[in-house]
């Protein structure tokens, strides 16, 4: 099992910032692909950022170019940096862990861990 939890979210203007963090229970980066993928109410899920353990990352296109990822392994934390934010941008955030033997990507169905995600609300 993988415990995650998520942080870093709140309110900005568009055009702002934020940091998310999703803290694991172990060093949860030597076995699992990370992703990161966010929900409205009434939605179904997107995957939005993923981070294979050899530090390859992919992201969905309605974010390539504004968002990041980075990680502390000492701390075993995962980072997505959101730049430009827009409204449209506003969900709830959540990181997740995927012990699929390929490279999950944003297959929101081959994550098999999950936090208990963070929210983010962008105005504009």
């Amino acid at each position: 099992q993988v415990e995650l939890s998520e942080s870093g979210g709140g309110s900005v203007q568009s055009g702002g910032s934020l940091r998310l963090s999703c803290k694991t229970s172990y060093d949860a980066y030597r076995h699992y692909c990370m992703g990161w993928f966010r929900e409205v109410p009434g939605w179904a899920p997107e995957g939005i950022a993923a981070r294979e353990t050899d530090g390859s990352t992919s992201f969905a296109d309605s974010v390539k170019g504004r968002f990041t990822i980075s990680q502390d392994p000492d701390a075993n934390t995962l980072y997505l940096e959101m730049n430009s934010l827009k409204p449209e941008d506003t969900a709830m955030y959540y990181c997740a862990a995927s012990s699929a033997g390929a490279f999950p990507g944003l297959e929101v169905s081959a994550y098999h861990y999950w936090g208990q995600g963070t929210q983010v609300t962008v105005s504009s």
